[in-house]
């Protein structure tokens, strides 16, 4: 029996561009600190310095990560008052950090 060779244009695939730029959100998020503040705000809505907290970092570093989370189209902020408060606005990465969580773990 002979076999046909599978190429991308008979597998479905993804197009080269957009995958380019999943990988370049992919990185983003691949930062220990990123993840926790991803897997927080799947949870509740928070300020820089409550998240900057919980990471145990300063409030620019944690300002800086959620900036580069924000820049992929992850995080979308609220201001109320003098707060800003951050939250996930892209629905897919509760299936990124339900996996992460599966294979890794929780506290």
């Amino acid at each position: 029996m002979t076999r046909t060779p599978r190429t991308a244009t008979t597998v479905r695939v993804t197009d080269l561009a957009a995958l380019e730029q999943a990988a370049e959100c992919l990185k983003t998020l691949a930062h220990a600190h990123r993840l926790r503040m991803v897997q927080m705000l799947l949870q509740s809505r928070y300020t820089v310095g409550e998240l900057a907290e919980a990471c145990g970092i300063p409030s620019h570093m944690a300002s800086e990560h959620l900036r580069l989370m924000q820049r992929c189209g992850f995080l979308g902020a609220e201001k109320e008052g003098r707060c800003v408060y951050y939250k996930v606005v892209e629905p897919h990465l509760q299936n990124i950090m339900s996996g992460i969580e599966k294979r890794f773990g929780t506290d």
